[in-house]
C-alpha cells in the first residue's frame, strides 16, 4: 500500500513519505522537484537554504548642474531590486515549503510546519526518520 501511495499522482503532487522509507522518499522527492519548471531554485532552497535579503548600498551621486547631491543610502534588498537568480531563489522558498509539507504525513507535519525555511523542514524530517 505504501508504494501505491508514494507513486500515485507523481506528476501532480510530490511523493508521500512512508514510515521506514525515508531514503527512497528523499530520492523520489528530489527527482520530482527536478520535473518542476523552477526545479533548480527549489532544490537550492531545500538543500542549501533560503535566500537571505542583503543590505543594498546606493553610492553617493555628486552634484551636477542645477541638481542636488544624493547622499549614500543603505536599504534592505527587496524583490524589486534583486537579480533574477536571487529573485527566483527567494520566490521558490514558499513553493518548496509547500511541496515538502504536502509530501509528509500527519505524524511529522507539526514538526515541519514549525520550521521557517525549506532547508530546516528537510533537516527536521531527516532527523525524525
Amino acid at each position: 500500500m505504501h508504494n501505491n501511495i508514494m507513486t500515485a499522482g507523481s506528476r501532480d503532487r510530490p511523493p508521500m513519505l512512508a514510515t521506514g522509507l525515508y531514503a527512497q522518499w528523499r530520492s523520489w522527492f528530489l527527482r520530482y522537484i527536478d520535473t518542476r519548471p523552477n526545479g533548480d531554485a527549489l532544490q537550492k532552497c531545500i538543500l542549501k537554504g533560503s535566500y537571505t535579503l542583503t543590505i543594498v548600498t546606493t553610492p553617493v551621486v555628486p552634484v551636477i548642474e542645477n541638481s542636488l547631491a544624493v547622499p549614500k543610502q543603505t536599504t534592505v534588498e527587496t524583490v524589486m531590486n534583486m537579480t533574477p537568480e536571487n529573485k527566483a531563489h527567494f520566490e521558490s522558498e514558499k513553493e518548496a515549503i509547500h511541496l515538502i509539507l504536502t509530501g509528509i504525513g500527519d505524524e511529522i507535519y507539526s514538526t515541519g510546519d514549525a520550521c521557517q525555511a525549506a532547508q530546516e523542514i528537510w533537516e527536521a524530517i531527516e532527523r525524525l526518520q
